[in-house]
């Protein structure tokens, strides 16, 4: 039996819980990549501000920092199986209250709702692929199912996008809160019940080792994603004077991106290499966020820019999450995962303020600077984990 398992494999029939796995993680962030896509729609039909637009990120991501290290906990005493049904439906409520919303209160309203299944997605998938994936697959599979997030980044930059300008934007907010909740059905028909909860959890505590050092990168690197997955499509459209659609589609080629990378990186996490891919993806995100800057004055360099950004920084987390798999605790898996993801999604809350500041005063080039340093500390944390890891193994050998 696996880890927190259930005793059953995804070897049969594993395509489906991998599926299940990655529609799942694509909407756990799919409002957020929406207020982003549709971001020109509603500064102009809310009346909602750049600033505010920004904060949107900033709200949902703080909720899902602060409710991680509890949904972590949760995880680990409900099961998967009960986590992932409960996380879509409460994502198809928050989306339908979007679609629902008169202005920015609503609209705040349910973005900070949507942080609950923000906090349980990556606790629950990797706690699920532990329970139900042989262990020879668990890299592969975990890269997948991270690139779904990725996948809502494309279904809210194309598809939805498109669908919105013709049956206007509420319309595809509901379109995606109905997928929502087929989703929910689906996780309940597909995944095994979930085992007893184990009689003694353990504690909180705090992070430790590995995981504190990928949490403090996490941080660094989704300030960067964040504010790039914000604040690209207001760049495209008010800057690049790319229109509505065709702006929205950057956040599309960055989905598209970041689903090859994190498939492909994550493949290549092999136990004696993972530790030092994070550093290196961080130090291609640089120059990914340099380009973006570059792209100011050049103006189709904004295509290979987000297309690096995907590649390279979308891909540092599902590494991240990778190694949290590869090193799991039993027990703990979810409360590790739950660290891990918290300061990816305080990283989220803290980074858009800032660049959304600049942009609010049309110094897009400033902004994207200030992402290139974030990744660089990224970076840093990274390679620092990375020799400590090494010297410990070999002292321990």
């Amino acid at each position: 039996m696996g880890a927190g398992g259930t005793g059953r494999t995804a070897d049969g029939g594993g395509r489906a819980v991998t599926a299940l796995l990655t529609a799942a993680m694509a909407l756990s962030m799919l409002q957020l990549f929406l207020l982003g896509a549709l971001g020109p729609r509603l500064v102009e039909e809310l009346d909602v501000s750049v600033a505010v637009l920004g904060f949107t990120t900033t709200l949902g991501f703080g909720v899902a920092a602060l409710l991680s290290p509890t949904s972590g906990r949760l995880v680990d005493r409900i099961g998967p199986r009960r986590a992932l049904v409960a996380s879509a439906l409460v994502t198809a409520v928050a989306l339908a209250l979007i679609a629902m919303a008169p202005g920015a209160g609503l609209l705040l309203g349910a973005v900070a709702l949507g942080g609950l299944p923000q906090a349980l997605a990556n606790p629950a998938t990797n706690k699920a692929v532990l329970a139900l994936v042989a262990p020879a697959r668990r890299a592969g599979v975990t890269g997948i199912k991270q690139s779904g997030v990725q996948l809502g980044a494309f279904a809210a930059g194309l598809p939805l996008a498109v669908l919105a300008s013709s049956v206007g934007w509420r319309g595809a907010v509901w379109t995606a809160a109905a997928v929502a909740v087929l989703v929910a059905g689906w996780a309940a028909r597909t995944l095994p019940p979930d085992p007893p909860p184990p009689a003694a959890a353990g504690g909180p505590g705090r992070p430790r080792g590995h995981v504190a050092h990928l949490a403090v990168f996490s941080v660094f690197l989704g300030c960067g994603i964040a504010s790039v997955n914000t604040y690209v499509t207001l760049f495209g459209d008010h800057r690049l004077h790319l229109g509505p659609t065709a702006a929205a589609t950057l956040v599309a080629v960055l989905g598209v991106a970041g689903i090859a990378g994190r498939v492909g990186w994550s493949r290549a996490a092999r136990p004696g290499r993972a530790p030092w891919l994070p550093g290196g993806l961080a130090v291609g995100a640089v120059a990914a966020a340099l380009l973006l800057a570059a792209s100011v004055r050049v103006e189709w360099l904004v295509w290979p820019a987000v297309v690096a950004v995907g590649v390279f920084a979308v891909s540092g987390n599902a590494v991240s999450m990778v190694l949290v798999v590869q090193r799991a605790v039993p027990g703990r898996a979810g409360q590790d995962s739950a660290w891990v993801a918290a300061g990816f999604f305080a990283g989220f809350a803290l980074g858009p303020p800032l660049v959304g500041a600049l942009a609010e005063r049309g110094r897009y080039g400033a902004g994207w600077a200030v992402v290139a340093v974030e990744f660089a500390v990224a970076a840093a944390v990274a390679y620092a984990w990375a020799v400590r890891d090494r010297r410990t193994a070999r002292t321990s050998g």
